[in-house]
């Protein structure tokens, strides 16, 4: 009787601590879609471009592209929404198992009573960009229309939707930046994502530490849309977090995640949405040269790996796949061109294996 009981207070034992062990596993895996990058080439591309590059994105361990959904170019007139060239790029992403985080972006000048050549404008009505954001739900989405006619197209759903970018730069708001104004976008345009999507995940825009004339400080800003009560209506607070090196990026991320902790945000995840290192161009302090960006890669990624639980960091986006060439109307040389993984022409810079090999350590 003696040694049943003491085997059964060891078998409980036992499975009491694989029980504990499962969800510790569970937790330490990397949400789904974590390594992301930008990639416009790949909308940009023809069938075989995209093709060719999309395997090779994969094969470095991207999970997710993120894609700026440009709202002027898919609702040309008043309540018609042209998704042709967005089908046909989100199946061929979802053949290569990869996700897509969309931007919803620039909208058109009907909507934002302007016919000024920005790069961007808020609407005038947050309503008008709710109905633009659900249309992209219902094709897209875990119920989307686009998996129903295409039940040969591996379902790849898009969950999760970015609102805006960059905000408080006044070159992406309408005069100056009002953190309160986008604070009522994301709650409009949420709101109505989440009633056709009721699990989607709301990530704000991009926030960069931009220290440019007329930009709101970071720290400042997000203050702002804590106090507007935007933590409500959100599952990550983005950052678009550029840093000359991996000691300035952490410092970066613990100060945000403290500011968000103390208003009322411990439960929003941080996502950053951009990040990422020239290799040639203009001078800036983002510009480190070949071995410079191979070198932040690996370090930078090496402290994401790290601090990924403790920041509760939803996933990051490397800008870019590939460098870009310079394009209109102006034609500048920005380091952010030369920023990519591969050089124009295509070939791998020391940095591309520096991606593959951090990116392969998270999990």
């Amino acid at each position: 009787m003696l040694r049943s009981v003491r085997r059964l207070s060891i078998l409980l034992a036992l499975v009491a601590a694989v029980l504990a062990i499962a969800p510790a596993a569970a937790q330490a895996r990397a949400p789904r879609g974590f390594i992301g990058i930008t990639s416009e080439d790949v909308l940009q591309g023809d069938a075989n471009y995209r093709t060719s590059n999309l395997s090779a994105q994969r094969a470095s361990g991207v999970k997710l592209i993120r894609q700026t959904f440009k709202w002027r170019d898919i609702e040309y007139t008043p309540g018609f929404y042209i998704l042709d060239p967005y089908d046909a790029y989100v199946a061929k992403l979802a053949a290569h198992g990869i996700r897509v985080l969309p931007v919803l972006f620039d909208s058109p000048t009907f909507h934002n009573g302007t016919t000024k050549t920005r790069p961007a404008f808020p609407p005038k009505s947050n309503s008008s960009m709710a109905r633009f954001a659900q249309a992209l739900v219902r094709r897209y989405g875990p119920r989307g229309t686009l998996w129903q006619q295409h039940p040969e197209i591996p379902k790849v759903p898009i969950t999760a939707w970015q609102i805006w970018n960059e905000p408080n730069l006044p070159i992406y708001w309408r005069g100056r930046a009002n953190a309160r104004s986008y604070a009522r976008m994301v709650k409009t345009v949420g709101g109505a994502i989440r009633k056709v999507d009721r699990r989607a995940e709301i990530v704000s825009a991009g926030l960069p530490p931009s220290t440019q004339r007329g930009a709101v400080r970071l720290t400042r800003y997000i203050t702002q849309l804590y106090r507007a009560r935007m933590g409500r209506s959100i599952s990550s607070l983005a950052i678009n977090s550029y840093a000359r090196n991996s000691r300035e990026l952490g410092r970066l991320l613990k100060s945000i995640r403290k500011l968000i902790n103390r208003r009322g945000g411990r439960r929003d995840q941080i996502w950053i949405t951009e990040l990422g290192w020239a290799t040639s161009g203009p001078r800036s302090r983002f510009n480190l040269g070949v071995r410079g960006q191979a070198r932040q890669i690996s370090s930078s990624y090496s402290l994401i790996r790290k601090q990924r639980r403790r920041l509760k960091l939803r996933g990051v986006v490397y800008f870019s796949w590939k460098d870009l060439p310079r394009y209109a109307p102006l034609y500048q040389n920005l380091w952010g061109l030369h920023a990519g993984l591969l050089n124009l022409d295509g070939t791998p810079k020391s940095g591309f294996n520096s991606f593959k090999r951090a990116v392969g350590r998270i999990r």
